[in-house]
């Protein structure tokens, strides 16, 4: 269980579109055709993921949710002999919004370049001009492939790895600060550096949380050159 002290709001991020077309773009799935099984479950598990990091979900996140359980249980009926040749795929209103918003959020990205380059710390197609350790190029990365690196984690370790010290003082701000702190020495850690040192259950959790703040204030950035790949922590450049 995580602590009830803290709270971080997640409607400063991305909305539930974005995961949506995040979790598209991760199953190189055809947008027009949408396995709605296998995305439904997926966005749920996300949902729960952020829920259990007492992150505050907006609401929008759990109207999706239930829109997307109700699509999957038509696509489950077999539609009668009346309906079968007027009856629309339940996802066409869902396709129709995805593409909406993708445009307008490609636009609005593209006028946001025009004022302040770079800006936007969850911009897709923003490339970081260094290459990592092989020369890679690395891409910046938002919210979604934290939390998946964060569940990857959690999920690996042993518990008996993760050490609960419940006598154990330590704050959001004191996380945030030490990692703004060595991020000033290195210049870069992985996310991995930032999560290996800690020892307990609660420490883990705050030094992630930490993380996503100092991503909503624009303070640090994420790049990662392939899906799944060593993910690495910088500063943002004024």
């Amino acid at each position: 269980m995580t602590d009830s002290t803290y709270e971080i709001k997640l409607d400063v991020f991305e909305g539930p579109l974005d995961l949506l077309l995040y979790l598209i773009r991760k199953n190189e799935v055809d947008i027009y055709d949408i396995p709605i099984a296998l995305i439904t479950r997926q966005y749920m598990e996300y949902i729960d993921a952020m829920k259990s990091l007492n992150l505050d979900l907006a609401g929008e996140y759990l109207v999706l949710a239930a829109t997307l359980t109700h699509i999957k249980s038509r696509m489950l009926l077999p539609p009668s002999e009346e309906e079968e040749e007027e009856e629309e795929d339940p996802r066409q209103e869902l396709v129709r919004q995805l593409l909406e918003y993708e445009a307008f959020k490609e636009a609005a990205l593209g006028l946001d370049r025009m004022k302040i380059l770079g800006r936007d710390v969850f911009s897709r197609d923003h490339i970081f001009d260094d290459s990592g350790e092989e020369g890679e190029t690395l891409r910046e990365i938002g919210i979604f492939e934290l939390v998946e690196a964060f569940r990857r984690v959690t999920l690996g370790a042993d518990q008996h790895d993760i050490m609960e010290i419940d006598v154990e003082k330590i704050s959001l701000s004191e996380r945030i600060n030490d990692i703004v702190d060595e991020l000033e020495k290195r210049g870069e850690l992985t996310f991995s550096d930032l999560l290996g040192e800690t020892g307990s259950r609660k420490r883990l959790i705050y030094t992630f949380l930490a993380i996503l703040e100092l991503m909503k204030l624009r303070i640090i950035r994420a790049y990662q050159a392939v899906p799944y790949g060593v993910i690495r922590i910088r500063l943002a450049e004024e």
